[in-house]
């Protein structure tokens, strides 16, 4: 029986052997074509080249979505941020300039009336709403980086705009796709330029107020009702003398010149809880 067995193992041997020397005389052969006949070479490389090439281009592919994969946050839940007409459009009536207007100054435009002058950008606005964030425009799925540009611009001097948060925001791995950002956008960002962004819940409408009263800043991510059909980040930016909220709305400026009532915010607010949602007090570092 060891010598039946023994003999399939020595055909395989020769097999390989055979299968060798054919590979080295090939080998040998086209090597000695490159050289005296390139075109027939060129002819007999050719397919495998093309294969090696597309091989190539896939490792390089994968390696690439490997990387995004890699760096993107880590998050739990996706919350889809398509810019459109909020599911209730009725909006409270503007407030009287004294309370909150627009103004230029310096080539930059500001809300007034809030803890601060706050530098106003529109994602629906050009130059930015055509530009890109990854693949989706600013217009459509832009408000995250849009928010954030507001404070960075308002609280740091920071010199930016929508378009160039969105190129960093997408660098840095917090574009969801069709979707808009993800969450880990706002304590990401702030930490970035200088600030804290810290998840904060509010306890009642009085809360807020009192917190908005104090000097304090928010980033609200709003679910459907006022503000949005699906998901919607904007800013709360200060309260009036009758304790109703102002706002920065990215995707709107008629909302972003009314007064809120606190409880109607926090009616609205998304149920999400990733990444600190959906209310993150805006503070320096200390």
């Amino acid at each position: 029986m060891s010598g039946m067995k023994n003999r399939p193992h020595k055909r395989r041997n020769i097999i390989l052997l055979v299968l060798l020397a054919l590979l080295c005389i090939g080998g040998v052969e086209l090597l000695v074509c490159r050289f005296a006949a390139p075109e027939l070479f060129q002819r007999l490389t050719a397919p495998v080249a093309g294969l090696m090439q597309r091989v190539s281009d896939f490792g390089e592919a994968l390696h690439s979505n490997l990387q995004e994969l890699l760096s993107r946050p880590g998050e739990d839940e996706m919350v889809n941020q398509l810019a459109g007409p909020p599911a209730i459009e009725e909006v409270p009536p503007a407030e009287e300039s004294k309370v909150t207007e627009f103004v230029t100054r310096d080539g930059r435009e500001y809300l007034t009336g809030g803890v601060v002058d706050l530098v106003y950008y529109n994602q629906g606005e050009e130059p930015w709403a055509s530009q890109t964030f990854g693949n989706d425009p600013i217009r459509g799925y832009g408000c995250g980086p849009t928010a954030m540009a507001m404070l960075a611009s308002s609280l740091t001097g920071e010199e930016t705009d929508p378009g160039a948060m969105a190129d960093w925001a997408y660098q840095q791995g917090y574009c969801a796709p069709g979707s808009g950002s993800y969450l880990s956008i706002v304590e990401g960002t702030a930490s970035a330029i200088g600030l804290e962004a810290e998840a904060y819940e509010a306890a009642s409408a009085d809360a807020l107020v009192q917190q908005l009263a104090s000097g304090h800043l928010f980033v609200a991510l709003m679910t459907r009702g006022h503000f949005t059909e699906r998901g919607h980040f904007i800013i709360l930016r200060g309260v009036t003398l009758e304790g109703r909220v102002l706002v920065a709305d990215p995707n709107s400026r008629e909302r972003s010149l009314a007064a809120w009532e606190p409880q109607l915010i926090l009616d609205e607010l998304s149920s999400s809880r990733s990444s600190g949602a959906p209310l993150w007090r805006i503070s320096m570092h200390q």
